[in-house]
């Protein structure tokens, strides 16, 4: 008999999922289905990467994690779940700490669905999937906002009358796994560093940056939804809200087709109209493409310099996420006008994606730091199980 924590990380276009032993952080098996829809691929592996059959309907998420469970299944017929561990992306104003799903949490986190509609129902259907799947097995929520949800009211806020704050219209923060699991890092390798203050650049589909002082979360470019701060794959970032006034009043758009604009049709899709994905942005060679990464570059540029504002300094910079891990020429891009911060690239070390791309020496170093927002659900998850048995 096995017996595993299994986590269920849903994205806006990907699905990642983990198997991860009783004992130890090894995971026994890890799978990813990229670009969910008509085009999408599972790649499910053993910890030996012998792959996993998982044959199903990938056009959803749905359909995706029932195949993935499947997979598992038929893998292992003996598999006992300890728990599973599922990535929220919205717990709201109050939530701190991972919690068990029961019915009242769930009602309350659907309820949250409309700050963030491209991510929120998606991991919900994971947590139905898993419990209808798995019955009785404890089902353990860990929350994006709650690395972000000690910062004080002058940060959290936005400059509206004091009762919208009150009523919850206020700057959350996202991908806090990720950066919880980086701060983390840093205090294991670099203990020092990890005292200081650091940027950290989430960037991928969705993208983010978050300045983290002392571990802990300080500011942060998301702030009421996962629309804010950085251009994404097919997410617009920051915007002058004039312009959506100007698009309801002049264009007669609903709230409907401005949500769809900025949630589907905007960001790298949108200015290059040929993608959201940097891959074959960085392939495909038009000026269209090309304005795209830059935009995204020019923006990153400048949300680096806010929050290192935001921490009267800087001590490192750290790139992680699909994009901030793999795309070489787009990280050197973001860095090339930063020496001002003390901020340099080795072009032979991040060549080679080695860890520090910063030269000996350098007054504030740059890394590449692959996060593991599973690794942080699991344990939570698996605290939780050892809690209530």
């Amino acid at each position: 008999m096995t017996r595993a924590i299994l986590t269920l990380n849903a994205g806006s276009s990907t699905l990642k999922v983990a198997l991860f032993p009783e004992v130890g952080e090894v995971p026994l098996a890890t799978g990813l289905v990229d670009r969910i829809g008509p085009e999408a691929v599972l790649t499910l592996v053993d910890s030996h990467r012998t792959p996993i059959p998982a044959p199903g309907d990938l056009t959803d998420h749905s359909g995706a994690i029932d195949a993935v469970i499947g997979g598992f299944r038929a893998r292992w017929p003996g598999l006992e779940l300890l728990a599973i561990g599922h990535r929220v992306v919205h717990g709201g104003a109050d939530r701190k700490t991972p919690a068990k799903v029961d019915a009242p949490l769930l009602a309350a986190l659907e309820a949250l669905a409309p700050f963030a509609p491209l991510h929120q129902p998606h991991n919900l259907a994971g947590i139905r999937a898993a419990m209808a799947a798995f019955p009785g097995v404890p089902q353990v929520a860990c929350f994006d906002t709650a690395f972000h949800r000690d910062q004080p009211f002058v940060r959290d806020t936005y400059a509206l009358p004091r009762a919208f704050h009150d009523e919850g219209v206020r700057r959350y923060g996202f991908h806090g796994l990720s950066y919880a699991f980086i701060a983390g890092e840093l205090a294991r390798t670099a203990p020092k560093l990890a005292e200081g203050r650091v940027v950290v650049a989430h960037l991928g589909s969705g993208a983010s940056m978050c300045a983290i002082s002392g571990g802990r979360s300080v500011a942060s470019t998301m702030g009421f939804s996962a629309l804010d701060g950085l251009p994404m794959g097919t997410r617009s970032g920051q915007i002058d809200p004039g312009v959506l006034l100007y698009l309801m009043q002049q264009k007669n758009m609903s709230a409907t087709e401005i949500s769809d604009l900025l949630y589907k049709k905007s960001g790298l899709l949108g200015l290059s109209g040929l993608s959201n994905d940097m891959r074959r942005l960085e392939a495909a060679g038009t000026p269209e493409a090309a304005a795209a990464i830059d935009h995204f570059v020019y923006r990153c540029q400048r949300e680096i310099g806010s929050l290192a504002a935001a921490m009267a300094g800087i001590d490192a910079l750290v790139f992680t996420g699909g994009i901030g891990e793999n795309a070489r020429q787009v990280r050197l891009a973001i860095c090339d006008r930063l020496a001002w911060m003390g901020i340099e690239v080795d072009p032979a070390r991040n060549a080679a994606n080695e860890r520090l791309i910063s030269p000996d020496g350098a007054r504030t170093q740059v890394l590449v730091i692959p996060t593991n927002e599973e690794l942080v659900i699991a344990r939570a998850a698996a605290a939780i199980a050892r809690r209530d048995r």
